[in-house]
């Protein structure tokens, strides 16, 4: 039963329910978090369909085992699909929201979804990201009418969890599949390997498809430190703004500025250097010559 299904008999019940996810490391594609539910007296029976920890199974049982659980209906499922974009914008913002806070957030919004679909969460099975007991109690506090079992490597330890694995990783492996690049550039392929840094295909792959202004294509986490290698001969570029405004969009009081790009703005260097003060003598062409206007609300 998807997450979108109609709320089957079964979870007005005592449910439990598994949470893992696929693509945390690798530096191209989005991060997705899966989840799997089912009551708890289908606990037993849930043992026996041979769910086990994604990265055991080759691609073909993994398809093989989500299109089985898809059509299970005794099990409930849904994902969290992290687009690229999204990883390095709250990676680099000025409140910088790190990937521990990004899977934490993520696996709580699984539990507030199915909980708001009517389902009756008693017990929640985590793989733990970062401090297991911490990770617990903040989610027990958020959840006081849940059990919450934060466990290293939890996909291989309740199947429950297994189930959330293989709902994750088939997941992120048809996104990277059938990804629509959003870039027309000629010569751009997908043969990009497993989209992890010490991948030589990978690697192959962002040298070839690095462009010293625009950076990378859309599927690149630019956030990671392993793209700063990648852009030692950039192009520096000053852009100037009519006003230096803060990330909530208020002015600073020194007025015009420039930006310095210098690592296409992205790429982890620190960036104090690169705010520079303009002569504050006229707008940017650019913005004169299409009569562009800067408006801090709409």
């Amino acid at each position: 039963m998807t997450s979108d299904g109609g709320l089957p008999k079964w979870a007005s019940g005592p449910c439990i329910m598994g949470i893992d996810e696929a693509g945390r490391g690798p530096v191209l594609g989005p991060m997705v978090y899966g989840c799997l539910y089912c009551a708890l007296s289908f606990r037993e029976t849930l043992s026996t369909l041979n769910f086990a920890d994604s990265k055991t199974l080759k691609e073909e049982k993994r398809e093989e085992l989500f299109e089985s659980l898809k059509a299970n209906g005794s099990i409930g499922w849904a994902v969290d699909v992290i687009d690229p974009r999204e990883l390095s914008a709250k990676m680099l913002k000025k409140c910088k929201i790190n990937l521990n806070e990004i899977s934490h957030d993520s696996a709580i919004g699984l539990v507030t979804r199915v909980l708001n679909m009517g389902v009756l969460l008693t017990e929640v099975f985590v793989d733990t990201v970062g401090d297991a007991d911490k990770y617990s109690a903040k989610l027990s506090e958020r959840f006081p009418s849940i059990k919450f079992v934060v466990a290293k490597k939890a996909d291989s330890l309740y199947p429950v969890v297994s189930g959330a694995s293989i709902v994750a990783k088939v997941t992120r492996d048809r996104a990277l599949r059938n990804w629509n690049f959003d870039e027309s550039a000629e010569n751009m392929h997908r043969n990009f390997g497993s989209g992890y840094p010490g991948d030589p295909e990978t690697k192959a792959w962002l040298e070839h498809h690095k462009h010293s202004v625009f950076g990378f294509p859309t599927l690149v986490r630019f956030s990671w430190g392993t793209c700063t290698t990648y852009f030692k001969d950039t192009v520096e570029v000053l852009w100037e703004s009519d006003s230096a405004l803060d990330e909530n969009g208020s002015a600073n009081k020194n007025g015009k500025r420039q930006l310095k790009l210098s690592s296409l703005g992205f790429t982890g260097y620190k960036r104090n250097s690169e705010e520079i003060e303009s002569s504050g003598k006229g707008r940017c062409k650019f913005f004169q010559a299409r009569k562009l206007e800067q408006l801090t609300q709409f």
